[in-house]
């Protein structure tokens, strides 16, 4: 088994589980690499007194082709883990150094018993669809996204008018901060926090979630992900924004942004300690009641 390892912004907390993640990999004897701004984290800061055999992008993930990619951190590297597996279908197990974690699910105390799940093969594969963004706007090398593409205000604090297209119909206009366009896997990130629905992975729906709308009748509204839909946004200033997940650029008033579902997915490890179900009840505290 070859593995490949990513963190990429490192606190001074995760040190600790750093080196236990480390010293698991070297114990098991496994093949390894490591991403090199972690590598060199580790030469700094941990007490292993070995320095690894690094990847530095996508390319070099691809020469060495990795059976799995471990990232360390939260939700954000998963997430900055995508750009580097892009369509190689190379799963990813997220151990979660972070704060909530619904990507990274592997708790910190969790993370040899998740390595010898991965080991002895006992694991299902989570395939997560991802978005394709289409637009002659911007000349984008990655233009896909796990969790949501959003459209949002850029230097205002006025609203901005939001025209949606689903399948060539004009379906309406939002007055808002911004809309965004959710997977079920972005369903629990900042659409949940603008009161978009949950949605169960593996479901064939994306979700249209208006940021602070001044339509009061403006809600979440669920479609098939088989649907293809054009925005286009307009504002008091000339430019706005448009995000890819954590990836940010700067369109013009009424550009044409076509969406649609990507033609290929990333697999995440999922281990029977970590479902979608028991991550709800964890982080949302669902069942939490003292009726239960």
């Amino acid at each position: 088994m070859r593995l490949a390892v990513y963190g990429k912004k490192i606190s001074a907390e995760a040190r600790e589980d750093i080196e236990n993640l480390h010293s698991i990999l070297i114990e098991s004897g496994v093949d390894f690499k490591v991403y090199h701004r972690l590598n060199d984290f580790i030469e700094e800061h941990c007490d292993l007194g070995l320095s690894f055999e690094t990847f530095r992008d996508h390319q070099d993930l691809m020469a060495y082709r990795p059976d799995f990619l471990i990232t360390i951190g939260g939700d954000g590297t998963i997430l900055d883990a995508t750009t580097l597996v892009r369509d190689s279908g190379i799963p990813i197990l997220g151990i979660n150094t972070g704060r909530l974690g619904f990507l990274s699910n592997v708790n910190r105390q969790k993370i040899e018993d998740s390595l010898e799940a991965l080991f002895r093969k006992d694991y299902k594969l989570s395939q997560r669809r991802l978005l394709s963004l289409e637009t002659s706007a911007l000349n984008l090398e990655m233009p896909f996204a796990l969790n949501e593409i959003t459209v949002s205000r850029k230097d205002t604090t006025a609203m901005v008018t939001v025209e949606v297209s689903i399948n060539g119909e004009f379906f309406n206009s939002y007055w808002a901060d911004g809309l965004i366009v959710a997977t079920p896997t972005g369903s629990t990130g900042y659409s949940l926090s603008c009161n978009g629905p949950i949605m169960m992975p593996g479901s064939e729906t994306l979700v249209l979630t208006p940021i602070a709308p001044h339509n009061l009748t403006a809600r979440p509204f669920v479609i098939p992900n088989h649907c293809e839909i054009e925005l286009k946004v307009n504002s008091r200033e000339e430019w706005n924004l448009v995000s890819l997940d954590s990836r940010i650029y700067s369109i013009r008033n009424g550009e044409s942004l076509k969406i649609r579902r990507a033609d290929f997915s990333i697999a995440l490890v999922e281990t029977a300690e970590h479902t979608f179900a028991k991550t709800l009840r964890n982080k949302l505290m669902w069942g939490m009641d003292k009726r239960n």
